[in-house]
């Protein structure tokens, strides 16, 4: 075993606590969820600013848990490797004001919210942008993709836009984030009529209902899984979204109708 542990270069701990995982509380799954989502927001902050951007979101947690789980999620070598472009406000791209603060939607494509999140499989890390309509929290495109590029944010949002073919009046809203600012998505979003709207600069909670699902996905699917590779983690994702979450899952704000159920009742 010892010998094991130096060729890999694990400690005894670590492996043990690989091959027996710890049960993640709903507390853990929560702080796990804002880790992530603060270093895909500030890719230059090592373990000790994010430890203080949790602290201020009110989370009690000290700089050595932080660092340990960003270890489990590979979140070290992901800021090594892959975080040339990432999900980050500090472009040159144009910005566009809150809209979404003042729209309480009354039917399906008058808003629809964006958002980017992290996911660890086995041997990799993947990113997976999701749209969702305000109205009736449907998920209305999706993609997964290995790194943080534009096209897979593009990506979701052309499956969006061809499933729900909506009317121009549209408002989209997003993070400031490089994807969402580019000229392929902008654009996209002009072509179809629809006015952009933005969250303000270092606030993540203008944007909770896209918080509110990720974390919904977490908890119930991602934290409940560990995928094989990225087709695994593709195909049960998708079940997930399509089939679980869609079609099934009861949401207390839509009267505890899944959101495929409260669409086909608010068009009768």
């Amino acid at each position: 075993m010892n010998a094991l542990c130096q060729m890999t270069g694990l400690s005894r701990a670590g492996f043990y606590r690989w091959r027996v995982p710890r049960q993640s509380t709903p507390v853990d799954m929560e702080l796990r969820d804002q880790m992530q989502k603060v270093a895909l927001e500030s890719p230059a902050y090592g373990y000790r600013r994010i430890t203080h951007q949790l602290q201020q979101r009110g989370f009690e947690v000290n700089h050595k848990r932080v660092l340990r789980m960003m270890r489990e999620d590979n979140l070290l070598c992901v800021r090594r490797r892959a975080f040339v472009v990432t999900t980050d406000s500090r472009h040159n791209l144009p910005v566009y004001p809150n809209l979404a603060r003042e729209i309480k939607p009354t039917a399906i494509n008058q808003l629809w919210v964006a958002d980017i999140t992290y996911i660890r499989l086995r041997t990799e890390f993947v990113y997976l942008a999701v749209l969702l309509d305000a109205f009736s929290r449907r998920v209305i495109g999706w993609a997964l993709g290995r790194t943080l590029e534009a096209e897979l944010a593009v990506t979701a949002l052309r499956l969006a836009l061809l499933e729900r073919q909506p009317a121009p009046g549209l408002v989209h809203h997003s993070d400031r984030g490089v994807q969402y600012a580019s000229h392929d998505y902008t654009a996209m979003l002009k072509q179809h009529h629809a006015t952009i709207s933005m969250s303000r600069k270092g606030n993540p909670y203008d944007n909770a209902a896209c918080e509110s699902f990720m974390k919904t996905l977490k908890q119930e699917e991602v934290y409940r899984n560990e995928y094989r590779d990225f087709h695994d983690a593709r195909s049960s994702i998708g079940e997930f979204l399509e089939r679980v979450y869609n079609q099934k899952r009861l949401h207390s704000a839509l009267g505890y109708a899944p959101p495929a159920e409260f669409e086909s009742g608010a068009k009768r």
